[in-house]
């Protein structure tokens, strides 16, 4: 609480003053701290005031000890206190304290000038570390090129709808047993005569058209 009267108005007046400012913050009722420049001003800084039991007739603290002011030179934190107690000097023994920070803010640039700026970069959560995928290129499978022989076939075989009959690829089996059509048609014929030697006339019949039947067969 404030330790007399005029701090108490002070206090009152602060508070409705710098009521919603972001800038300004109440430690206690009798320490303040105001942030002059905007969040991310790399020439922002930051005061605190604190009052004494005797204030305002006697000098507040005024301070840049806080962390926010760490980028700033000790010289230049020096130089800003210095011109501050210069105001304190001239206002002495009256409510100063809005009259500090509204003094600070005026001369923002001037108590900064000699202060480097520290360019801080950071990544984005939004960049990605990686690079792009790259679309993948996919080598297309060769397919089997037909001589000119092989599609004249091909073509041949297809019917008036331009498709291929059904089986249009199978391995011809009797092609490939033709060259045994003679010597089976022989051996088929050889063995009928000597079953009808031994067999009656309605057998022979039924083995003679077997054997008809079976030689035709081979012929196709």
């Amino acid at each position: 609480m404030a330790a007399n009267e005029d701090q108490e108005m002070e206090l009152e007046a602060l508070r409705s003053i710098y009521e919603g400012d972001l800038c300004f913050r109440e430690l206690s009722p009798v320490s303040f701290q105001y942030r002059i420049g905007e969040s991310g001003d790399p020439k922002a800084f930051l005061i605190e005031v604190s009052w004494p039991e005797t204030y305002p007739q006697t000098a507040p603290v005024i301070s840049m000890d806080a962390f926010f002011n760490n980028t700033i030179s000790s010289a230049i934190k020096q130089s800003i206190l210095d011109k501050l107690m210069v105001e304190v000097e001239a206002n002495l023994g009256t409510a100063m304290t809005y009259t500090l920070f509204e003094y600070a803010k005026d001369n923002k640039e001037v108590f900064m000038e000699n202060q480097p700026v520290n360019t801080v970069t950071s990544v984005s959560n939004s960049i990605a570390t990686g690079t792009p995928d790259a679309p993948a290129s996919k080598k297309k499978d060769k397919k089997e090129q037909l001589s000119k022989t092989q599609k004249r076939k091909l073509a041949d075989k297809t019917d008036k709808k331009g498709e291929l009959p059904r089986g249009w690829n199978w391995v011809d089996v009797i092609k490939h047993v033709s060259i045994f059509k003679l010597p089976f048609i022989l051996m088929l014929k050889r063995f009928a005569r000597n079953s009808m030697k031994r067999c009656s006339f309605g057998i022979r019949i039924y083995i003679f058209l077997k054997c008809l039947v079976w030689s035709t067969r081979v012929r196709l």
